[in-house]
Order: C-alpha cells, then structure tokens, then sequence
C-alpha cells in the first residue's frame, strides 16, 4: 500500500476494437474488442501483476470494449472480484456525423486538413448528428435517464474535459483519497482529457498526445494530486511505437 502522502492510479486505454483495426470513427457506438484487443487487454493485466501493481476499484465507460478490457486485465491479475463502476462521463468522445465512418475515406471527402482539425483540435467537433438519426444516443436505453441537454450529438475534446472532470472530482479522487488503488479503463480522448488536466497540459499542446491501445499508464500523485511519476508499464519502445501509430492513423 502507498504511503499517505503517495496515491497509485493506472489509466489504460482499451485494447484494439474491431473499427480501430477497420479504420472508423467509433465514438459512442458500442463495439467488440478485436482478437488482439482481447490480447492486449490481457497481456495488461499481466504486465500490471508482474509490475508489482494491485487494485482496490476500477472506473470505466459503458461501452463494452472499455468494460471487458478491464475485465480481462482483472483476471489476469485475480482481481475479477473488486468493484467496478460504470459510467457514461468516461465514455469516447462522440464523433457526431463521422461515427461508422472509415477515416480514410472522411479523408478524401472532406479533405485530410479538414478530417485531421476534427480529430485532434482541441475545441472543434465533428459535424453533430440530427437527434432523429438511430446512431443518435438519445435512443440508446443505457443513456435514457441522462437528461436531454447532457446528451451530445458531437464533442470536442474541450466538451469532454468538461463532462469528464465532474466524475474526477466527485468519485474517483475520494477514492484516491480514501488510499485505494485506481484503475481507469477508458478511451482514447477521455483518457487524453484525463491526461491533459493531471500533467497541466496546454490546450494548444494536447493535439500531440497520442495515448496507445492495451498499455498501462501508471501515474504516482502525491498529496496534492499531482504526478510525481508517470510512465507506461512494459517495454518503453513498444508504448513509443504503439503511440506514433495511433498518431500516424488515416484521416
């Protein structure tokens, strides 16, 4: 256990999803990890175990790739039996119009300029869908108690900062301060905005910061919550690597 004037959080961002390896925008669409996000979530848990690292709660999206890579990392370390919580603050940014969309080909319509501003500005969103369209959350059940103005058709990553950090505040830091050992298992862009606020990170510098699939971040804070260590578990030229790819995606 730390010392009390020491907290352990880990952030991992989910293993490969079956429209990361196809190239789509995913957003708030509920998909399946792919074979090797199945892998990766895994192969997290063990390098999680074998680092010496233990859990007491884990905070995550409600969507199942998010979900199910925490789970799969609990099992490798026994741990499947600590609590879990769920929530929709820790979701994907929402891609608007361009989810189910292949990257390449928004690319070539939109041009890639264009494609790229929507991707990794910081205060730009996507096109926003119309409430009537099906991929539209309002008709998802797991959103239904959501009040309608919280329900976004399209988000920059400002947006999710914002909807985000009142989940930081109100339940993951009391359980930091309550001394147990978090794990959040999340998403490229909420884990970013997470990312963002704990390292201080300027607005016109987050559009750089590439968070790879399947690869634990642990922070050390000290009482004050701020990072006194930060560093991916395992092999540092694999997260490297892992990172200039997400950076290097179509469109």
């Amino acid at each position: 256990m730390s010392s009390p004037t020491e907290y352990t959080l880990v952030l991992l961002r989910h293993g490969q999803s079956v429209w990361n390896l196809e190239n789509v925008f995913t957003g708030w669409t509920d998909v399946e990890l792919s074979r090797r996000g199945i892998a990766e979530a895994t192969e997290a848990g063990a390098t999680m175990a074998a680092a010496g690292i233990g859990f007491d709660v884990v905070h995550t999206s409600v969507l199942r790739r998010a979900i199910d890579t925490g789970s799969l990392a609990l099992a490798a370390m026994e741990l499947a039996w600590i609590p879990v919580h769920k929530h929709w603050r820790l979701n994907e940014r929402h891609y608007g119009a361009l989810q189910g969309e292949n990257k390449r080909r928004m690319a070539e319509v939109h041009g890639a300029d264009q494609v790229q501003a929507w991707r990794r500005s910081y205060d730009l969103a996507p096109p926003p869908l119309e409430t009537e369209d099906p991929r539209h959350p309002s008709h998802d059940p797991r959103y239904a108690e959501m009040a309608p103005d919280s329900i976004p058709s399209a988000e920059s990553l400002s947006d999710v900062v914002d909807r985000l950090l009142p989940y930081w505040y109100d339940q993951i830091v009391p359980d930091i301060r309550a001394m147990r050992r978090v794990l959040v298992a999340a998403h490229g862009n909420s884990l970013r905005a997470l990312v963002k606020h704990l390292d201080g990170i300027p607005d016109d510098q987050i559009t750089t910061l590439n968070i790879p699939t399947g690869i634990p971040l642990l922070y050390r804070l000290d009482a004050n919550l701020r990072p006194i260590e930060r560093v991916y578990l395992g092999d540092p030229d694999a997260a490297e690597a892992a990172a200039a790819a997400v950076a290097a995606e179509a469109g």
